[in-house]
Formats: structure tokens, C-alpha cells, sequence
């Protein structure tokens, strides 16, 4: 029996002992009736980072018994306050108690074993007294911030952790927090030691599981049967950290699938380090910046996990980024509009649509015709070179009849690009469109940027200026760089509002009050409304119901992210029937630019597809590559009976090119 098999099997005995010998102790009252937890459940909540890489960058010094992190509580108590309030400022909703090591071993060693009680007490004060202090700072925010107590693995036994646990609770912590055990017996003796307490906050049990690196890795433990131990010791959360971020995202992934997560009774939590050493291609790197922070926190999220923080190295610039990617998969106001009597009459008694006066990619999504669409990605800066380069890509794509529309992307990967709406209006007059556009424009509409107000302004502004097709998302959250400013996600209204506003208000002549556009109820809007699906999402159940919640809010058509694998298409496939889907199809420019698509989190690009290029030595001849697997595809889907196609083409307009003329032939 391998090694892989060996730990599959005793973990399952493992865990049948562990349910015989200890069953899961009730759950009191104020348990089932946690702040915190229900917090957890309502979507994936964010936690701090690292307290003690924090410490020591600010201070210099490695921690030891005569310089302990955890004594600064006593000595220093508005170093760890200020740690706070950045933890705040960032977007934390939870904050961990510098206690770590805080317990009776450790702190005898120390030469502080007297002040167990001490430490424990002032790590929740100070807690409490930053978020006090936040609040009459910023009294807009509505956010209920939760203090956990941090416990480490340094104890020698149960009992040396029995201070340290009842001065955490007796002061208040809202849940206790196990964190970094590599000996999981030990952590789950204490878990139940915790639980059964009649005063026992919520427990959340982590371990620093690691499989190792290289092509051998194997789990000390399966997440999974660590999930369900977890759970039958009495922990409410099971989780990880002080490990990788790719070891994280693959726990979180293998723990959903254990009984008691799926059943609800178990929910996940995941606070990886800001890096680690990575294998890729020939080389161990690593990736610890702000963004992809972010990135993975969302990932963790779509994955399952309700609680995200950061452990070693995680500091307040990368929870600023994971509290915007977060907050990209919700809105804070939740403008639930009700559906108009007109709307709701148009829909059951639906009249020839208007709105296939828009143009011809609308005429034929509503025709039942196949319809292409070319990404235009907007300029950022002021160099005429970028505004005529675009205005030619309109002009030749008109002049060829090569595409029915083109979609101008609202701050990609949130960036400051020029907005949708102006450049049409600088293209329009470059090529001196004054009576009618020779082609759609599709603007994309991002809600990040703009309070709900501002989204109604400017789509009013869009009617008027003659532009009718939105493709409205959610929004990537706003690019933090060293040199740019911080910059706030707004996310008032999501993709699915955004649609429902438009499709039941602005359409049928209201605005978002309820009150008549233009004084009368003629004088509606008569907006294409467009939307986007990612085939490939890591939790592709509840993209599924995200789409589901688009067509019912209004949706007429859906624009994939770009896919490489036809076999993803069949997640979308049921919803053909009631609305149009145009596939994405991305023209791969090289074998080092596939292999960067490849690491987007949602996107399954096989090896094989980079190796269909990575054989050809010559740039030209894999861009050459990237076009003929391109076309296929595009050809694939129109002999598939898809809508149309949305092109992305960051190679050149000339590529692009090359394979909407195969399209046109």
C-alpha cells in the first residue's frame, strides 16, 4: 500500500474511532446564536493578517524571551493598536488577538508565566479599543468587526493552555482560534476541551497542513477526513494556515467536499502566507504581491471558504487588496428594485422589440442570427497613436463587414482607462460619424466605480448620446500600485441589480424611484442589456445561479470569458434556450502569453494547447498558431448553433482579422 492510500485508510479509521469514542458535544445556546458565525454564513468574511511579520518589520526584532511579541500588549499596547486600525482601514472585519504564544509554557520561559491572565486580557482590550476608535473615525461604516482569540501550538499540554483559554473567554473574545498545529491530536484535544465548556465561544480549528512540493506531495492528513475530525471534536470552523496560498486554494477545494461541510454544519476557513516557493517551468519562485493576494482571496471564497485572512507576511496593503476582491462578489447597498407593472406586462405580453434598431449585432441576438463581437480594450493615457489605432480597427472592421459590434472594456483588471462612453463619442468623431453608427458599440458597464445614483446619471447620458448596447459586470477591483493613490471600490449595485434596474425601470420609463423619465412614461430607454459567464468558475454551482439570476433580472444576451476547452461550454449549454451565449474566443499570441492566461484564476488552458505552440521556435509561427486554434474554435461554435462569437484579441488587429475574414467566407 503507498504512502497516499495508507493515510486515506487511517484517516478514515481515524475518524470512525474519533465519532465512537467522541461524539460531536452539543452546541449551547449563545453557540447557535453567534454574531460570528452567522456573519460567516451570510458570505465569506475577512480576517487580518499576519500580527507577528507585522511586528517585526515595524520593530526590526525577532521575537525571543527577552523581546516577546505577545508582552508588547503590556508594554507597548499602541504598537499593537496601530496594527489594528491599519486592519481596519484595509477592510478587515476580524481581527486575531496578538496571543499566540500566550500561554503558560511559553510565557515560563519567558520569564512572564505570572502575566498569562494579563496579556490574554489586554491583547482583547486593545482589540476592542481599535475598533472603538474606527468607528468614531469613520462613522459611515456599518461594518461589525469580530475579535478571535489566537491560540499557538507552544503549549506542552492541554492543561498548560487552561489560563490562556479562560481569560480569552471570560474577556469577551468572539471565537477562539487554534492556529498553525502541525500536531493535530494536540489540536483536537483542545478543540474539545474548548466545545464542551458551558461558556465556549465558536472554535475554529486550523492546522498547517502541507503535502510538500514537487510530484510526490501527499497530505498528512486528507482536508476532507481533517474537516470531519475537526467537526466531530467540536470545532464550528475548520481551516488552514502559515501555508502557501496554492496549498490553501487546494484545502478549501478538497475540505468542501467532507459531509459535515456540506451539510452546513461545518464551514471552512483559509490564512495562508503571502507566498511560497512555486515550481514554475524550470524554476522555484514565488508570488506574494498585493493583487494576487486579492486574487486568491476571492478564489477561496468562490471555492467555500467563509472566513479569509492572512498569516505570515500578510500585512495591511494585501488585506486592502483581498477586501476589494471580497467585496467584487457582493454590493453594500442592495438595490433590490421591484419589477414595474410595465415591466412585468412587456414580459408576459412581449411586443415586437424595438431594440432591434440598435444596430446588427442586437437585430440578430434577437433574430436568432449568429452575431460577432470584437473587444476593444481601451487606452489609458493621452497618445493620439492609441485613439487612432482604434478608430482604424472600427473603420477597417466596417469597411470589410468583418463584425457586427465593438465592445469597449470599463477599467480591465481595474485599471484607469478612458470610460466606454468617451471613446465611442472620440471614435465617432475621428471618423466623422454624425448622423449614425456604421456599427454597434457595445459599452461595457462596470458597477464598481459608481454609487447607485451615479449608475442611473449614466446610463441616462448613454441613451442620449446614442449608445443602446451595456454589457453590465460587477467590476474588478481597483489596481493598487506604488504609484497610484489608494483608490475605493464602490460597489454599490452588482451585475445582477445593474440588469434589473435598466431591464425594469429604464426601459419601460421609470427611473430607479419608481418616478416617470422625461415626465412620461414614453420615454423610456431601449438599452441591448449584455452580461458575462465564466464557463470555467471554481464554484461553477453558484456562477450557475449568478447566470440564472441575470436572465431572470433581464438579460438578452451572455458573453463568455474566454474559453479553451469546448467540454466547458456544456455548463451554459441548458441556458441557450432562453437567452443568446456568444462563446469567447481569445487569440493566444504566444506560448509565454498562453502560459500567463493559463495561471487566471477560472481558466482551464490544458498544457496541450501551450504546447501546440511552445513547438514552433519562431514568435510568428506560434502567433500563427494562436490564430489557426482561434479559428477553429470561432468555426466550432457557429457549427454548434451558438449565438455568435465575442473575440478578444490582444495579439493585433491584424490578427484578428485573420479570423473574422475565415468567419465572413
Amino acid at each position: 500500500m503507498n504512502r497516499q492510500l495508507l493515510h486515506s485508510a487511517l484517516g478514515q479509521v481515524i475518524i470512525g474511532l474519533n465519532r465512537h469514542l467522541n461524539p460531536q458535544p452539543k452546541l449551547h445556546m449563545h453557540q447557535v446564536e453567534s454574531k460570528f458565525l452567522e456573519s460567516l454564513r451570510t458570505g465569506t468574511t475577512l480576517a487580518d493578517g499576519g500580527i507577528g511579520s507585522l511586528i517585526f518589520q515595524l520593530t526590526g526584532r525577532l521575537a525571543s524571551p527577552d523581546f516577546l511579541y505577545e508582552a508588547i500588549n503590556l508594554r507597548n499596547p499602541n504598537l499593537i493598536k496601530g496594527i489594528y486600525a491599519s486592519s481596519l482601514a484595509a477592510g478587515a472585519t476580524v481581527l486575531t488577538t496578538n496571543t499566540f504564544s500566550a500561554n503558560e509554557s511559553e510565557l515560563t520561559v519567558a520569564g512572564a508565566g505570572d502575566q498569562v491572565d494579563q496579556i490574554n486580557k489586554a491583547a482583547i482590550t486593545i482589540a476592542r479599543e481599535a475598533i472603538e476608535e474606527h468607528l468614531a473615525e469613520y462613522p459611515d461604516d456599518s461594518s461589525v468587526v469580530f475579535v478571535i482569540g489566537s491560540i499557538g501550538p507552544g503549549g506542552t499540554t492541554v492543561e498548560s493552555y487552561s489560563t490562556q483559554i479562560d481569560s480569552l473567554i471570560e474577556n469577551g473574545a468572539d471565537a477562539i482560534l487554534l492556529e498553525t498545529f502541525t500536531n493535530t491530536d494536540r489540536l483536537l484535544a483542545l478543540t474539545r476541551d474548548i466545545s464542551y465548556r458551558d461558556n465556549a465561544p465558536p472554535v475554529l480549528a486550523h492546522a498547517a497542513l502541507d503535502p510538500g512540493v514537487g510530484e510526490t506531495q501527499v497530505w498528512p492528513i486528507e482536508p476532507a477526513q481533517f474537516a470531519s475530525m475537526a467537526a466531530s471534536a467540536g470545532a464550528s470552523v475548520a481551516g488552514i494556515n502559515c501555508v502557501a496560498p496554492w496549498v490553501a486554494a487546494e484545502f478549501i477545494q478538497k475540505a468542501h467536499t467532507a459531509p459535515e461541510v456540506k451539510n452546513g454544519d461545518l464551514l471552512l476557513s483559509a490564512m495562508p502566507n503571502a507566498g511560497g516557493f512555486e515550481r514554475i517551468g524550470h524554476r522555484f519562485l514565488t508570488r506574494s504581491n498585493p493583487e494576487y493576494m486579492g486574487t486568491l482571496a476571492r478564489q477561496l471564497g468562490d471555492s467555500g471558504a467563509a472566513l479569509v485572512g492572512g498569516c505570515c507576511e500578510v500585512h495591511p496593503e494585501h488585506v486592502r487588496e483581498m477586501s476589494a476582491y471580497l467585496k467584487s462578489r457582493t454590493s453594500s447597498v442592495g438595490a433590490d428594485l421591484a419589477m414595474s407593472p410595465e415591466a412585468r406586462q412587456r414580459r408576459e405580453h412581449p411586443a415586437e422589440d424595438s431594440r432591434k434598431t440598435n444596430g446588427s449585432f442586437s437585430r440578430k441576438i434577437f433574430d436568432g442570427k449568429f452575431a460577432i463581437s470584437v473587444e476593444m480594450v481601451a487606452p489609458t493615457g493621452s497618445d493620439p497613436k492609441a485613439l487612432d489605432l482604434r478608430a482604424r480597427m472600427v473603420q477597417e472592421i466596417v469597411g470589410e463587414g468583418l463584425a457586427d459590434a465593438v465592445d469597449i472594456t470599463d477599467g480591465s483588471r481595474g485599471l484607469p482607462l478612458i470610460p466606454p462612453g468617451d471613446l465611442v463619442e472620440l471614435i465617432r468623431a475621428k471618423l466623422d460619424w454624425r448622423d449614425h453608427d456604421k456599427l454597434e458599440f457595445v459599452a461595457h458597464f462596470a458597477g464598481r466605480d459608481l454609487n447607485t445614483l451615479a449608475v442611473q446619471s449614466r446610463l441616462m447620458g448613454y441613451h442620449l448620446r446614442g449608445i443602446r448596447n451595456v454589457l453590465f459586470i460587477t467590476g474588478d477591483p481597483p489596481k493598487m500600485s506604488p504609484t497610484y493613490p489608494r483608490s475605493s471600490a464602490v460597489f454599490d449595485m452588482n451585475s445582477i441589480q445593474l440588469i434589473r434596474a435598466t431591464a425594469d425601470q429604464l426601459n419601460v420609463g421609470r427611473d430607479f424611484g419608481g418616478n416617470p423619465l422625461g415626465g412620461n412614461l414614453d420615454s423610456g430607454t431601449k438599452f441591448t442589456i449584455g452580461t458575462g459567464f465564466e464557463p470555467e468558475a471554481l464554484n461553477i454551482d453558484a456562477e450557475i445561479e449568478r447566470l440564472r439570476a441575470k436572465i431572470d433580472a433581464g438579460a438578452d444576451y451572455v458573453m463568455t470569458q474566454p474559453v479553451f476547452d469546448d467540454a466547458s461550454m456544456k455548463t451554459i449549454a441548458p441556458f441557450r434556450n432562453l437567452v443568446s451565449v456568444l462563446p469567447g474566443v481569445m487569440v493566444l499570441k504566444s506560448k509565454s502569453h498562453a502560459q500567463r492566461i493559463a495561471q487566471v484564476p477560472g481558466v482551464n488552458l490544458s498544457q496541450s494547447v501551450i504546447d501546440s505552440l511552445a513547438k514552433y521556435p519562431s514568435g510568428n509561427d506560434q502567433l500563427k498558431a494562436g490564430i489557426d486554434f482561434a479559428v477553429r474554435q470561432a468555426h466550432e461554435y457557429r457549427s454548434q448553433g451558438w449565438a455568435g462569437v465575442y473575440l478578444m484579441s490582444p495579439a493585433s488587429l491584424g490578427a484578428a482579422k485573420q479570423v473574422l475574414k475565415t468567419l465572413a467566407e
